[in-house]
């Protein structure tokens, strides 16, 4: 596993205080941490020059009270989430829907109409968002949260995948063993097992790089 940069980490804790319309002040208060625990004057010594990490303790605060995993977090490293000019959300229909034709190019790019709008931030080209409807993805994944998903940063075993097959079934799982010929999903829960795929069923595999709940 790779490991994390200084910076990529304090970019990190900026995209989530971006995300939440909260300076870092605000957001460590909803941690219950001190309000200068993410404060730039934290991250460096202007004396020494030596740069600062947040505690391991903070992170783990950080991420309880947004509801963010570490995957999704380790993603906010990768771009920055400051949105584009113009830019005001990632196209959104609900997770039902995406196993129905026309709203995906081969690639597993968003295409076509019936698309609404969410809020998102900014991490990466062809993002859309998918919201789950009903309770199969419980207790991960509840009723009404969105699944932010990127076709085009290259998901990696553990992370979570939305995958399409060429039959239309759209799955949810973590990413697991990937051979020339199969890949493997696991179950999010653990219980229900693990699917099999040939190459040739899937249509496309997309890492989910976020979660809105």
């Amino acid at each position: 596993m790779a490991t994390l940069s200084h910076g990529e980490i304090w970019r990190a804790i900026d995209a989530l205080a971006e995300r939440f319309d909260m300076t870092p002040s605000a957001m460590a208060r909803m941690a219950g941490l001190d309000p200068t625990s993410f404060n730039r004057s934290k991250r460096g010594s202007a004396e020494t020059g030596h740069a600062r990490w947040p505690s391991t303790e903070s992170l783990s605060k950080l991420l309880e009270a947004t509801g963010v995993n570490f995957s999704e977090f380790a993603a906010l490293t990768e771009r920055s989430p400051v949105r584009a000019p113009g830019r005001r959300g990632a196209p959104l229909i609900d997770l039902a829907q995406a196993g129905k034709d026309g709203f995906f190019d081969e690639a597993g790019m968003p295409v076509g109409a019936g698309w609404d709008e969410a809020p998102a931030p900014d991490l990466g080209e062809g993002l859309f968002a998918l919201e789950v409807t009903g309770d199969d993805l419980a207790p991960v994944y509840r009723d009404g949260d969105r699944l932010l998903v990127s076709p085009t940063l290259e998901p990696r075993k553990g992370d979570r995948v939305v995958t399409r097959t060429h039959g239309g079934e759209v799955l949810v799982r973590e990413l697991g063993r990937v051979t020339a010929r199969s890949i493997e999903l696991l179950a999010l829960d653990r219980v229900s097992g693990e699917r099999l795929l040939s190459r040739d069923e899937v249509a496309w595999i997309a890492r989910i790089v976020w979660v809105s709940q």
